[in-house]
């Protein structure tokens, strides 16, 4: 046995021994700890610098598909707000769940009997949830039905809306401007997607101010009271200000329209969802040479197992509905969508709490953590909605590897080309080698997606950042810095 075991002071050189590696473990924790900071990106951390980012109000996350660790990944636990980068989530569930050629059905019935070219009775219309049902395909629809036979029409126009819940139609906004184009909730039988485009020129008599409607709803009345100013085209909604009247079907527009502008339009959700599916259908109706002066009625179909539909008319396929979801980043067609996840799950009505669960399943199946997850509707059109980028991260991985890659790809805007990154690193190089999804709200900014970098390699890259005007200008900064430097990875 070597001497030094017998020294009186071996019992202390063996504390003395342990207390130094304790001491080393301490070190080399905090030098990983330290090492995690400086990893970050010298780009993005000049960002971080510049706009004095607080530490706990990003996360960075960038992994090579089918590595085994993340490239990057900073605060990648801490749940944040994600804005609309979520609809990559929803979006993928739905194309996993659902599969890439799902359509949306919308029935008409004749309620009476067609005879020579008249249905002597109501006509009914049972929404399917169609989040594409635009004003062609509704037109499309109606030209259907008139080839089967019907022309004019003696009774009213029914929709059955029974498919989704009522309170759909009824959550909290994200704000109180229900008018907005976002702002538009779920209903089984969504028309247009209920807006309508105003479109204002000023007169040549160099006082009044001309606006057009398009379409333009028999039961929606404009009251104008604008008048020109001699100025440029600028200035908040061109100065015009937009009303409602109590009743939801007379919108009046007043004030003073800069006498230089040629053309000005403004998009707003007008009437609810079955009034406005009921004008258009009477437009569309009487422009198709059709007859029919009947009133609006909502009520459920009858049981009656002998009516079947005259008319069945199918949306495109979801793979096609995603790609106006992630280009253009729509919140009512992912809204749909998450209801239609819940019900091909849970059946009908179709709830918001019944769509969550879907997609809290479909993690559960792929082993990935959810428990920060909080979820509102899918689209993340909310304040209270987080998310972690190690859970996005993991999805976004999985959608790379799944048979329907190239479809669940394509959805999203590409860098510097189209949808909301066409403006977004435009310059060559990057410009077409990214698949992005951006979100924003206020104090809330974000990117999620797809890096096919230079070196051949592909990464997920997600960078979401919650701080004080971090819409205005820093998160596209922090992303944008984040994308480039993996473009070069």
């Amino acid at each position: 046995m070597h001497p030094a075991s017998h020294h009186p002071f071996s019992g202390a050189s063996r504390l003395s021994s342990c207390l130094r590696l304790i001491g080393a473990a301490f070190y080399m924790l905090f030098s990983t700890t330290v090492m995690a900071q400086s990893a970050i990106p010298a780009a993005v951390q000049v960002v971080i610098n510049g706009h004095r980012l607080p530490a706990s109000s990003y996360t960075l996350y960038v992994k090579e598909v089918g590595a085994s660790m993340p490239l990057l990944a900073v605060n990648e636990t801490l749940p944040l707000n994600p804005a609309s980068t979520i609809k990559t989530l929803t979006t993928l569930a739905g194309l996993e769940r659902l599969g890439p050629t799902y359509r949306w059905t919308t029935e008409v019935y004749a309620l009476g009997e067609i005879n020579e070219g008249t249905l002597h009775g109501d006509l009914l219309i049972r929404g399917g949830g169609d989040p594409f049902l635009v004003e062609e395909h509704f037109r499309s629809l109606l030209k259907t039905l008139q080839r089967r036979g019907i022309n004019k029409i003696t009774g009213d126009l029914i929709i059955d809306d029974s498919l989704f819940h009522p309170s759909v139609s009824q959550e909290p906004l994200i704000d109180n401007d229900s008018r907005r184009a976002y702002n538009v909730l779920p209903h089984a039988l969504m028309v247009n997607f209920q807006t309508v485009n105003f479109y204002f020129y000023p007169h040549d008599n160099g006082r009044d101010v001309i606006v057009k409607a398009d379409p333009a709803l028999p039961n929606l009345a404009i009251n104008n009271q604008l008048s020109q100013r001699d100025a440029p085209c600028s200035g908040f909604q061109r100065g015009i200000t937009f009303n409602v009247d109590s009743a939801g079907n007379t919108v009046t527009f007043s004030g003073r329209f800069p006498s230089r502008c040629d053309e000005y339009v403004l998009t707003r959700s007008v009437l609810d969802a079955p009034a406005y599916a009921y004008g258009l259908f009477m437009q569309l109706w009487q422009e198709l040479g059709g007859a029919f002066s009947g009133s609006l009625r909502e009520q459920r179909l009858p049981s009656d197992p002998l009516l079947t539909p005259v008319v069945r008319h199918e949306s495109p396929p979801l793979a096609d509905i995603i790609k106006s979801i992630n280009k253009f980043s729509n919140n009512m067609m992912t809204r749909h969508l998450l209801l239609t996840l819940g019900l091909s799950q849970s059946g009908a009505p179709a709830t918001v709490e019944n769509g969550i669960i879907a997609v809290r399943d479909y993690l559960d199946t792929l082993g990935i953590d959810h428990s920060d997850m909080v979820m509102v509707n899918g689209s993340g059109l909310s304040r209270d909605v987080r998310l972690t980028s190690s859970l996005l991260g993991a999805a976004l991985e999985r959608g790379y590897q799944i048979p329907v890659m190239p479809e669940y790809l394509a959805s999203m805007p590409l860098a510097g080309l189209d949808g909301t990154m066409r403006t977004r690193l435009a310059h060559q190089g990057p410009a077409g080698s990214m698949h992005v999804k951006t979100g924003s709200l206020d104090n809330v900014a974000g990117i999620a997606g797809y890096v096919h970098a230079r070196s051949g390699k592909h990464y997920v890259v997600i960078a979401i950042l919650n701080h004080t005007s971090a819409d205005a200008g820093p998160g596209q900064e922090l992303g944008d810095a984040l994308l480039n430097w993996a473009w070069t990875q």
